[in-house]
């Protein structure tokens, strides 16, 4: 029996690649070209995504909250992350993320469309809210695993 379109998204994936669209109709690389990152997606129907630049600097001191107000912005520049409840359009292979916790504030409470398209292992998403292509792989099974 074939997955539904959202059996199929269901899971972790790794990302590939992330370029956004500039007003010139350029691509570029807002994370650099090797931007690292997660999405999943799960059964519960709920939703994380985590980009990140490589490279960013650490904090000069340990600990979560004790980088100074510069380089915790050059963190967050280098980092997108939101999460939040997922809902599935079948029909038009979309999802609608709402974003309950966001790293960037003006968007919480927002509800942005992203279309997949499969190819296999891999999927490409798209959206009307953004410029954003953003590939992605899936990522390996890791549920056996244990100390």
């Amino acid at each position: 029996m074939e997955k539904t379109f959202r059996e199929q998204v269901i899971g972790t994936w790794k990302l590939l690649e992330y370029t956004r669209t500039n007003t010139a109709g350029e691509r570029y690389y807002p994370l650099g070209k090797d931007a690292t990152g997660f999405l999943m997606y799960t059964q519960d129907g709920y939703m994380s995504a985590q980009l990140m630049a490589q490279e960013r600097p650490e904090y000069t001191l340990e600990g979560l909250h004790n980088g100074t107000l510069e380089e915790m912005a050059r963190s967050a520049h280098g980092y997108h992350a939101y999460s939040g409840k997922y809902e599935v359009d079948e029909e038009n292979q979309t999802l609608y993320h709402h974003m309950e916790v966001s790293l960037i504030p003006n968007r919480l409470g927002k509800m942005q469309d992203r279309k997949i398209v499969m190819d296999g292992t891999k999927i490409t998403i798209t959206s009307n809210a953004t410029s954003s292509y953003i590939v992605w792989e899936r990522a390996p099974d890791h549920s056996k695993n244990s100390l």
